[in-house]
């Protein structure tokens, strides 16, 4: 086995990863407002969260379909026909969002001198824990605003992570099938393709959050996004459904 036969199997696991998480959801949206919000020693646990968590399920999804394959052929089918479906239906959620956005992500653009917010019911710490009732209290000047606990933001990307059940369908289902639709010998160097392409995305947003602030707080930038996922999702939907 060679570099030149390897490499485009890892930059088709690496593309095609991203094509599945570079997208809005809750997982994103929570990682990129702790990135917004939060100090590094919160960003840095709750990226390697994210991107251990996708190892540990698209190293189960080359797996476990691989053990499909040798058992019972017949169901890598069924299981490309409903990845096939998952994504051209994706896609096209992702082409109605691009069209007629329901939200927008709010982000805060605030200097970091004024990140802590104020409510109706008092400050809003930035690890996504409920308002604390103290009353309006602004800091004062030259006040350093008290770092996000890492315990809680820890546990919300563990929830948004395993409680998602897209999570399962991109990894388990969907890389799976697809990494066990190449050649034997190129499986594994997919899924490390995938497992990379996960790793530099919530690297990317986690620690690039506060530089793209001020454009991702612009809902046309997300309309962008989500037209540009809209035709990758598509793509890659009919390829595995004709690739049958």
């Amino acid at each position: 086995m060679t570099f030149a036969t390897v490499l485009p199997a890892v930059l088709f696991g690496f593309g095609t990863s991203l094509a599945l998480i570079v997208a809005i959801g809750a997982q994103n949206a929570y990682v990129l407002r702790v990135g917004l919000q939060a100090v590094t020693r919160v960003v840095v646990p709750v990226v390697v969260v994210c991107a251990v968590s996708d190892a540990v399920l698209i190293s189960a999804g080359v797996a476990g379909v691989g053990a499909l394959v040798e058992a019972a052929p017949q169901a890598v089918v069924v299981v490309q026909l409903v990845g096939a479906g998952f994504l051209l239906v994706y896609g096209a959620f992702a082409a109605k969002r691009a069209i007629r956005p329901v939200g927008a992500l709010t982000v805060d653009v605030a200097p970091e001198s004024a990140r802590v917010g104020v409510t109706a019911g008092g400050a809003v710490p930035a690890d996504g824990a409920p308002p604390v009732a103290q009353g309006p209290r602004p800091p004062a000047a030259g006040r350093a605003v008290s770092p996000a606990r890492v315990v809680p933001a820890v546990l919300g990307a563990l929830a948004f992570t395993w409680l998602n059940p897209h999570t399962y369908l991109d990894t388990i289902v969907f890389l799976g099938s697809v990494a066990n639709h190449q050649p034997p010998d190129l499986r594994w160097w997919f899924a490390a393709g995938a497992i990379a392409g996960s790793l530099v995305w919530f690297s990317a947003l986690g620690f690039g959050a506060r530089l793209l602030r001020p454009l991702f707080a612009k809902p046309v930038a997300w309309r962008v996004l989500d037209a540009v996922i809209a035709v990758v999702m598509v793509a890659l939907g009919l390829r595995l459904l004709f690739g049958l």
